[in-house]
This record gives C-alpha cells, structure tokens and sequence, in this order.
C-alpha cells in the first residue's frame, strides 16, 4: 500500500514494467476485474484514456478498489482534463501531444506526464519546458525504430515510451533500443476479452509482456 501511494515521476511509470497498457473502457463493470487481472500479471501502471463517457468513473473505481494498481490518465489535452483525471485518482498523465499549458497544468494537479511527441522540434519544446521523458507517438507512423535511432544521437538525454501501431511482434524491436524504458500498447485488453469478461486471459497477456525485454534502468 506504501508503494502505490509514493510521489511518482514520469520515469518511474516508464520503468515499472516494459509495456503501459493503453486501456479504452466502456464500461464501469470492466474497469476493476481487468485491473485486478493487469495487476496479477505484473502489470500495475494502467493508462485509461479519457476517450469515452466512463473514463473518469473508471479510474475512480480502480483507484478505490484496486490498491496495488497505479491508474492514469491517457488522451490527457487540457487543464480540464487534467484537474478532472487527478480528482479521479489518476496518478499519472499521458498526453498525445504538448503544449507549456499542458504541461503546466498537469505540474499544478501534481501529474507526473508523459507528453507525446512526434518531431525534433516538438521534443525541444518539451525539453524547454523540462519534459526529458517522453511518448512517441504515433510512433509506427512518425518513423518508428528508425527515427528513434537517428534521435539518439541529438536527443541522446531523452528517454521514450513509443506508442502507436505497437504490438507484440514488433514491441521487442523497440525495447532493444538504449533510448526506449517502455511501450504503450492497446493489446493488453482487447475488446473481445472485455467483451467477454475474460480476465485470466488478460493476466495471461499481461505475463507474457515480462518476456518481451529484460527490465534495464535506461537513461
């Protein structure tokens, strides 16, 4: 219980397991089996995305239920978001893109954030702004492992967690590279195992992510 409730920072999110499951929910009812079975399988960091009506109420139900579950906020946009994701109980944020604002506001709800980036230009924005630890999004689209390997050398201080288009197959591409801690993938609940309220499939998925890469402490 001590540990779930310590101040985090956007690295301890991407450090804790190699893979941020990217969660769509529609239901409330789905919201605390699948964490319990995310988090029977090594998976505690849980980013819900604020992409349908029940988003916020999930992540309240989670954060009340399932103590031994980190929950985030993802599709993070606005202050608004972010002030109604950390009354919620989210502890983290996860952004597609940046703007100061964001990053602003997600400093005054006491978010750590992982804000998404796509261009060399958006990572000095972030930079400026002191954001060092960084979504890639979308990231099959925007270059993929290629564009994470020419970064290292001008970005070789920034760390990424490369979302978009990842999927098994091509996750362990991605974690072999110094600069990547982490991936966020949707593969983790999909929607027929929801649909079907198949947890141990979902913990079984979740044990699986602990093969992908070896846990490295990355910069």
């Amino acid at each position: 219980m001590a540990v779930t409730q310590k101040l985090l920072t956007a690295l301890d999110v991407m450090r804790d397991a190699p893979v941020i499951p990217v969660i769509v929910l529609h239901e409330l009812r789905h919201a605390v089996p699948l964490a319990r079975a995310l988090v029977a399988g090594g998976i505690r960091m849980l980013e819900v995305t604020l992409r349908t009506p029940k988003a916020l109420d999930c992540m309240r139900a989670i954060a009340a239920e399932v103590p031994e579950a980190v929950v985030g906020a993802g599709t993070v946009r606005s202050s608004a978001d972010a002030e109604a994701a950390a009354r919620a109980g989210a502890r983290f944020a996860v952004s597609p893109g940046f703007t100061p604002a964001l990053g602003r506001a997600c400093r005054d709800a006491g978010l750590p954030l992982l804000p998404g980036v796509a261009t060399g230009g958006e990572i000095m924005a972030a930079q400026e702004e002191g954001f060092g630890a960084l979504k890639f999004f979308p990231a099959q689209q925007a270059g993929g492992v290629a564009m994470l390997k020419a970064w290292q050398g001008p970005f070789g201080d920034v760390v990424f967690c490369p979302t978009g288009g990842i999927q098994p197959a091509n996750a362990v591409d991605f974690l072999a590279l110094p600069n990547v801690a982490c991936v966020g993938g949707s593969w983790l609940a999909p929607v027929d195992a929801l649909e079907q309220c198949d947890w141990p499939r979902i913990t079984a998925l979740a044990r699986a992510t602990a093969a992908l890469a070896p846990q490295s402490q990355k910069l």
